[in-house]
Order: C-alpha cells, then structure tokens, then sequence
C-alpha cells in the first residue's frame, strides 16, 4: 500500500473515476481517457525535481504493487533507452508518483527508494525497481525491552516515536490492555507483526505514520465505516472466484495460565461468539473504571473436537486466551472465500483495507461483503488496469 493509501482510508475518502461514463465511451467509438502518470525525483532536503518530461514517450510499462502490513510496496519502471540518452539513477533516489487519467486529478502514492537498476538489451531498455520509502532500516534492528501492563496506543507511541513516525491507532484497540510484552533480540518490524497478530490488526508503515488499525473492520482510525467501493461486471475483465471448508474448523480454542494465581482455564469461541466490555472491581469489591473484554455466547458452541482449531500457544490470562482465540477465528473466517479481479479501466482510488461492494457475478458473490488486501496498477501499451485480491470482510461483533 503505497504512500497516502492508508492513510486517505482511514482519514477521508477519495472520490473515483465516473467509470459508468468511460465505459459508454469505449462502448460507443468515442475518445477515451488515456492513462497518466507523473513521477518526481526528491532530494535530502525535500526539493523534487519532475521527470514526467524525461520519461515522455519512453515509457514501456508502470506497475504499482499495493500491499499490507509490513510488506513493502512496489513500483517497477520499465523505459525505452534505445537512444542511449536515459542516466542510471543511483540507488537510494527516492521516486514520488502519482497515476490516473489526462484531465482527471492524479492520485498520490507516495514514496519508492530504487533498490535495483538493470540495464539491458537489445532494444536498449532501463529496468527500475524501488520500494516503499517508509520501511527504514530503524525497524529491522533488534532490540531489548519490556512493557508491562501498557495499552496498545501506549506501545504504537513508543514505537512510533523511536523512528520519528505519526502513530495512527484505531479507535476499537487504542485502549486495550497488554499485561506483558517481552522485545528479547528482536526488531521493531517483528514486535508490530507479533502485536498485530495478537489483536487480529494490520501494523504498517505508510508515508510517515504508523498505522494499527483492526483487520477487516473497513473502519477509519476513529471507529467510522468507510463508505464500499461498487464494482459491477461490466467493470471487470477477468475474475477468479474460490471458496473453501476454512480447513473445517468451526471454532477456535485458546488455553491460558496463570502461574502467580495457580490457576489456568481454556476459552472457545466460534460464529455465534459475541463481545463485550465490563467494568472490572477493585480488591476492594468496588466497580473500577478499568474495563475488560467478555465473550457471551448466543448459542451454546457445538463444534465437534476435530472442528475445533486448539492454539499452540498458552496464554498468561484469560483475558489475553480470548483475545487470541478471536483474532484466530476472524483469520479463518476471511480465508474462506477469495475473489480476484482484473478492472480493464484502471481505478486509481483503489487500494488495500477498502471495503467492496461487487454486482453482475454470481449470488453468493455479489452477497459477500469484501476487503480489498492486495493492488496491482498497471501502465503501458495496454492501457491502465488494476487487479485486485479480495477478501471476505468478516461480522467480528
């Protein structure tokens, strides 16, 4: 997920393309819009020089790979050098770009580092490879630390203020609690998957914040839903759809104990697990502003043992056995279902963690509910496209 993309879904929304009318263009012989690009090159000091002019009638092909999490995004330039004019950039040149349409606003995203150049022929062709800006080497070193009894907004803080970032927290896991969490000889990176993981949440890096929102929740940092992205058949042009058993699990089991107390207990959670917070009590027997989260079942769990998926892991508390028997059955259940798409009119808007509305294809797809967690943009004699990996969003109440 590259640049802004995040970051505009969970503050603001941007508007797309009125695709309806460019498709009745191409349908009826009429000019269409052709794809667009610019592509600046940034300095120490922030000042950007334009390579749009240099790169005109040279470019093969532009793809921008959007991804989630700590994965770092991608753009690959390829450009016609046959007359030998095209410098190799250096690597570590940071590459701002921005794509859409002639006459439409371009969208915005971010910043690529070339990591990789190749030069080769003939034809003459300079190859360019650069990845997310954001991913600084500062995550990828190890370190030692602890946090005991932190809320999650305390933890992103930390983090994010170790590598001079905006921490961006989601509304619904801000205030939860961690009892314990060792960083023994291990990274930043590491530490934000393994928070990430325990919360069922998305920790990235993008344009200089640090994100950890929900997974699948389709919400803004402050709890908002977004608004769903519609695509109808007539948008897409090729489509693959795949629906498996969830390895046949029905529900999750998560075993803790807590060796200070001398006591120790096993939580299940499966479709019919609802959440909900409760005040906690003092020593006292006193009700404390302090809450926790509890499962309440609508109906009893009636997942046989070979359905029921056990975790390895053994937790210190109840409380954190049912956090991670949650996050674990929310990732079952969005692997359920996939869809794939190609759209033939490139959507420069799209990108991961929006949410999708889909119509013209068959009912049990045009029914689900759908998260966008994987983008591809692509330029080049061919036109635009964008192909797009969905996945069920998930009713995790």
């Amino acid at each position: 997920m590259g640049g802004h993309a995040v970051i505009d879904a969970l503050l603001n929304t941007q508007t797309g393309l009125d695709m309806q009318t460019l498709a009745s263009q191409a349908l009826h012989g009429q000019p269409v819009l052709q794809p667009d690009y610019r592509i600046t090159i940034e300095d120490k000091d922030g000042n950007s020089t334009d390579l749009t002019p240099v790169f005109a009638g040279r470019l093969v092909s532009l793809t921008l790979t959007d991804n989630r999490s700590l994965e770092a995004d991608m753009l690959d330039l390829s450009l016609d050098d046959s007359d030998g004019l095209l410098d190799i950039p250096n690597r570590g040149a940071r590459l701002r770009v921005a794509i859409g349409w002639k006459g439409q606003p371009l969208v915005d995203k971010g910043v690529y580092t070339v990591d990789e150049v190749e030069h080769s022929g003939s034809p003459d062709t300079l190859s360019i490879r650069a990845r997310s800006a954001d991913l600084r080497t500062g995550l990828s070193q190890q370190r030692e630390r602890s946090y005991h009894n932190q809320t999650v907004r305390q933890i992103i803080t930390a983090l994010a203020e170790a590598h001079k970032l905006k921490p961006v927290i989601g509304a619904t896991l801000a205030d939860e609690v961690v009892p314990h969490l060792d960083q023994t000889s291990e990274s930043d990176a590491n530490l934000l998957t393994r928070l990430a993981d325990q919360f069922d949440a998305i920790g990235t890096v993008k344009d200089g914040r640090l994100l950890f929102i929900k997974a699948g929740e389709a919400t803004t940092a402050s709890g908002e839903p977004m608004p769903a992205i519609s695509i109808t058949r007539q948008d897409g042009d090729q489509h693959r759809f795949s629906i498996a058993d969830g390895q046949n699990y029905t529900a999750v089991t998560a075993r803790w104990q807590n060796a200070d107390k001398g006591t120790q207990g096993e939580v299940t959670v499966d479709a019919n697990t609802r959440y909900k917070r409760v005040h906690t009590k003092t020593k006292k027997g006193k009700t404390s502003k302090k809450t926790r989260q509890v499962a309440v079942q609508t109906e009893p769990v009636t997942s046989s043992a070979e359905n029921t998926k056990v975790l390895r892991h053994l937790y210190a508390s109840e409380a954190t056995a049912l956090r991670g028997a949650r996050a674990a059955f929310a990732k079952l259940q969005r692997g359920v279902a996939t869809f794939s798409l190609t759209l033939a009119i490139g959507r420069p808007e799209l990108r991961t963690e929006l949410p999708v509305t889909v119509s013209g294809w068959k009912p049990q797809i045009d029914a689900t509910g759908w998260l966008v967690s994987q983008v591809t943009h692509t330029m080049g004699d061919g036109g635009y496209t964008t192909a797009m990996e969905l996945e069920m969003r998930t009713d995790d109440n």
